[in-house]
């Protein structure tokens, strides 16, 4: 029977990634990643919001990417699988850790500081936000109705183009 070690995070960065390259030549990167809940508390009634912090580390080129482009409070989605470990600290208690290794990372929000486009209005990517509405423009009601005058067909600047295709 297949088994599935999985997690998937949609969060944002606590810290700036922290790369080194193992003795290999191999880079790691690690980062925190904040995830937040919110819901309403049972005895006083108000929202309060539950964040959790997860350790993610990225391997090879997936950490050099991590390392350019993730920054400190940037939204990025990671996928990766759980790792769990044991070290004893320095007055020899043994602690436990839970470690995500990331096999997908995905950056979004806008593209603040990358130089782009979207830097003065800050805009969304990633495909997670949604364009606004367009507004509606009010009908006149008193009006009296006309058949609708037919548009032009729209002309998409190839016509003059022959047919015949090189490749």
């Amino acid at each position: 029977m297949a088994s599935v070690n999985k997690v998937i995070l949609v969060g944002n960065c606590g810290r700036d990634p922290e790369i080194r390259y193992l003795p290999s030549g191999q880079a790691v990167a690690n980062v925190s990643v904040a995830t937040s809940s919110r819901r309403k508390d049972r005895t006083s009634g108000e929202m309060v919001e539950d964040t959790q912090w997860h350790r993610v580390t990225f391997y090879d080129r997936l950490a050099e990417i991590a390392g350019e482009y993730v920054k400190k409070g940037r939204p990025i989605y990671v996928e990766g699988r759980l790792k769990y470990g044991k070290y004893t600290d320095q007055s020899g208690v043994e602690k436990n850790t839970v470690d995500i290794i990331a096999t997908e990372l995905q950056l979004l929000g806008g593209r603040e500081g990358m130089g782009g486009p979207g830097e003065e209005g800050g805009g969304g990517g990633g495909g997670y936000s949604r364009p606004p509405a367009a507004p509606r423009a009010a009908a006149p009601a008193a009006a009296p109705r006309q058949p609708a005058a037919r548009p032009a067909p729209a002309s998409s600047g190839f016509e003059d183009m022959d047919d015949d295709i090189p490749f």
